[in-house]
């Protein structure tokens, strides 16, 4: 009687782990306009030598630390004991239960990555991922199941390594990016204009692929921790300090490729929907964007580098005499971020209610089937407005919708 238990326990563990895979692939293209929006909408890398370029650096970034990796398997969510082994009042009542709470949380993830991708809207792929893992574990454990305040005596869990970044990253990245910027147009007064834009466009190709590389040790790493805490789940996994290697390659090349599809529509947001970005502001938004993400990824904070990018960009055009901040756009971007916890985790709390409400595997290849149903729709809904590297860099539109194309009907079904 055993049998269909164990198989189903491995089917989860396969879903759960080409999920995660998903799931890194849209966080990829999510987010590629945080390091590279003001490069391409400054014109100092082409869009397609810009995300290549991009890819390979998140590639090589994924490799550089397992801090973060190890802030999701540790500090997020109680599923394991603190010798690592899974739960064990979760598997005395149901084995399964701990991999449809990991597999759940990810679907949450997914789809508001995508959901936001589709209405251009630079969201936090990292809190989408953490606002799923809490909701689903919120429905199958309670709130207790929640790690909000780690061991209590340091400042740890949710609140420290998720909910006090989130505030403070932005604020700190555009505080930067201000002085930054106003330095380098300090410095640069009275040199001719034509060779400051065109130095700081060679410099702005430094600073992007510094973004890429420290996005790479960030989000890239979030996935290996949700894989390293199914494998935890799975129970072929007990050592909580360190990261298989099979699952770094896995979620390295998952993150590269799609960086590499490009994510234009939010990369259209970023780069011409804050700003009327110039190479000097470009080049002290990503300097600026860099160094907060390389910082807290030393220190394990799971940040979302989109709050990062975007306090950044901010800041450059308030470091900048008479630059015109689209305050509209901001707005509708902070609202964003407010709500993506608690939407990403209301969406895996359903997923959870859902699958473990039906049972068996019929529970689980519902909530799978439903995942692929709305990821195919969102697509196909994104190739009305398409937003491509042919289009990205045109005049934005005040009253467009955000990431919506401006090119003509020509464009329209073009690759987005």
């Amino acid at each position: 009687m055993r049998l269909p238990d164990v198989t189903l326990e491995l089917l989860l563990l396969i879903l759960v782990i080409g999920t995660a895979i998903a799931f890194d692939f849209t966080n990829g293209f999510h987010d590629t306009g945080n390091a590279m929006a003001t490069s391409i909408a400054t014109g100092a890398l082409k869009p397609k030598t810009a995300v290549g370029l991009s890819a390979v650096l998140n590639l090589v970034g994924a490799f550089l630390s397992v801090e973060v990796a190890l802030t999701v398997t540790n500090a997020v969510v109680r599923l394991q004991s603190s010798s690592g082994a899974p739960n064990p009042e979760l598997l005395a009542n149901n084995g399964h239960e701990l991999l449809m709470i990991v597999f759940c949380g990810l679907i949450g993830g997914i789809l508001w990555n995508l959901l936001t991708w589709l209405l251009g809207l630079p969201s936090s792929s990292s809190h989408a991922l953490f606002g799923g893992l809490i909701g689903s574990t919120a429905a199958a454990l309670g709130f207790s199941g929640v790690n909000w305040m780690g061991d209590g005596t340091k400042l740890d869990g949710v609140v420290g390594k998720v909910i006090l970044p989130a505030f403070a990253s932005p604020v700190v990245a555009a505080l930067v990016a201000t002085i930054g910027t106003w330095l380098v147009y300090k410095i640069t007064t009275g040199v001719a204009e034509r060779y400051a834009e065109g130095g700081f466009r060679w410099g702005q190709i430094g600073t992007a692929s510094l973004v890429s590389l420290a996005h790479g040790t960030n989000d890239a790493q979030k996935t290996m921790g949700v894989i390293t805490l199914a494998l935890i789940a799975y129970g072929v996994q007990t050592d909580t300090t360190t990261v298989p290697l099979w699952v770094k390659f896995a979620c390295a090349f998952a993150i590269a490729a799609g960086t590499y599809t490009g994510g234009w529509r939010i990369i259209r947001t970023l780069g011409k929907g804050l700003v009327e970005i110039s190479a000097p502001q470009g080049m002290a938004a990503e300097a600026s964007s860099a160094a907060v993400i390389l910082t807290s990824s030393h220190l394990g904070f799971a940040l979302s580098t989109t709050h990062v990018a975007t306090g950044s960009i901010l800041g450059s055009g308030l470091g900048k005499r008479g630059a015109d901040v689209r305050w509209g756009v901001a707005m509708r971007m902070v609202l964003a971020w407010f709500i993506t916890l608690p939407a990403a985790g209301l969406v895996g709390a359903v997923c959870f209610w859902l699958g473990n409400g039906i049972g068996g595997y019929a529970g689980v290849l519902i909530v799978f089937g439903a995942l692929v149903a709305l990821t195919f729709w969102m697509i196909a809904h994104s190739r009305k407005t398409a937003v491509h590297a042919g289009n990205v860099n045109d005049e934005w539109q005040p009253d467009a919708t955000p990431g919506a194309s401006v090119a003509s009907d020509e464009t329209i079904g073009a690759k987005a």
